[in-house]
């Protein structure tokens, strides 16, 4: 794969392979250079970080930033966000970053996600009920993968069942949009609009006991400092953040890692012996095949250096986290699955202070929906070849489109043993 970074600007590389075998890809990038030219997923010109060192500086390098605003002129085309779904977290740096992670944290600390456990098991445990009941096959993402997080994050932003939408359909449109249907983004982002702006005033006027009503408080509360309230358009945007953010990451997280299982039958077997290596073996799938390859376009403030390789003011940089991950100069045959490997320094979920903030809750859904998957279908296994999987082709997310899954009914086990 040709190193772009020694030809220039104006010969970006094929981003095909990212696609068709991604891990490959990247591992001929690393070998060929630090940092590469691409196309990025918005037609533009990007720079590709590829080694884990350099991926990890980067992340904490304040020359690098998320605002749009120190993009070059017609140098980043991405989102069509309007105001009121842009100004969030993704898209601030310091002090702006600062003060509106400050409020939102509050919502995952220890205890409050600690206190969500219970709730998420019984959630996976209706979506496992509801499988059981429709016979001896399912989709593990449409019926279940894809069902648990949207129910988890809806329960705590506070989303009545009525209003409950078809979240997936606007995800998929904003993740892997059809270049010949650009109508389809623009209603989506409609739709989303429409949607969030009438929660919150149904919330201004109705609270209850959730976090999409604790940060109306904090936006309507005229006493409180003003470096502690949120704007209109920030209160907005941190709703649709995080569901957003926390429904798409953990439907492809779980099934990443459900799949691993199955194609590995002693894998799976052993985990079943030893069900306290879950929380390490979903750390691992972070690792191994974790949900987002890249991390959000970053915009460098100044003309800067990554790996010897001269960025100009104003490009988009493009951190490979999948790469990085896979890096053998940090994780010693990083292309074997070993749960029992150092996984401290792991980027699946960023680094420094943008590392993802629903980390703790992600963690406990992949964990419970594996662990009640698990538990409660021994026979488990995929209902056709693993070749004949579809996943999406999309550099910003690692994910199945459907799994397929089979299992003996309880009868049936019962019979033969």
């Amino acid at each position: 794969m040709q190193n772009t970074a020694e030809t220039g600007p104006d010969a970006p590389i094929d981003v095909t392979p990212l696609l068709d075998d991604p891990y490959a890809a990247y591992a001929a990038l690393r070998e060929a250079g630090p940092v590469h030219r691409i196309t990025g997923a918005d037609g533009q010109p990007a720079w590709l970080v590829t080694r884990y060192d350099d991926v990890r500086g980067a992340f904490t390098d304040p020359r690098l930033s998320l605002d749009k605003r120190h993009a070059a002129p017609g140098g980043y085309s991405g989102f069509a966000l309007p105001p009121a779904l842009d100004a969030n977290l993704l898209n601030m740096d310091p002090p702006d970053h600062t003060r509106v992670r400050r409020l939102v944290v509050k919502a995952f600390t220890p205890g409050r996600i600690d206190a969500l456990r219970e709730p998420v098991r019984r959630i996976a445990d209706e979506l496992l009920d509801a499988m059981e009941e429709r016979g001896g096959q399912a989709d593990l993402i449409a019926d279940y993968a894809g069902q648990l997080p949207i129910i988890v994050i809806c329960d705590l932003l506070g989303v009545p069942q009525r209003d409950r939408h078809d979240f997936r359909a606007w995800t998929d449109t904003l993740i892997t949009p059809d270049p010949t249907k650009p109508q389809q983004m623009k209603q989506a982002i409609g739709a989303m609009l429409e949607f969030y702006t009438g929660l919150i005033a149904t919330k201004r006027a109705e609270p209850g006991d959730d976090l999409l009503s604790d940060l109306i408080a904090v936006r309507d509360d005229a006493a409180g400092p003003a470096d502690d309230r949120l704007t209109e358009d920030e209160l907005t945007s941190l709703a649709f953040l995080i569901l957003f953010g926390g429904y798409e990451n953990v439907v492809h997280l779980i099934g990443n890692a459900a799949l691993g299982l199955l194609e590995h039958p002693d894998r799976l077997d052993q985990l079943r012996r030893n069900p306290a290596d879950l929380p390490a073996v979903v750390e691992e799938f972070m690792r191994y095949d974790g949900p987002a390859p890249l991390a959000i376009r970053r915009f460098a403030k100044e003309d800067l250096e990554i790996g010897g390789v001269r960025i100009p003011a104003g490009d988009s940089v493009l951190l490979a986290v999948a790469s990085a991950n896979r890096d053998p100069a940090r994780f010693p045959d990083p292309d074997r699955f070993d749960h029992g490997r150092d996984l401290s320094g792991h980027l699946a979920l960023g680094h420094g202070i943008h590392y993802c903030l629903g980390a703790p809750l992600a963690r406990v859904e992949t964990v419970t929906a594996l662990d009640a998957l698990i538990g409660r279908f021994p026979g488990l296994r995929l209902a056709l070849p693993q070749a004949e999987l579809r996943r999406r082709r999309s550099l910003r997310a690692r994910g199945l489109i459907s799994l397929p899954v089979t299992w003996k009914s309880r009868n049936e086990q019962v019979f033969e043993a």
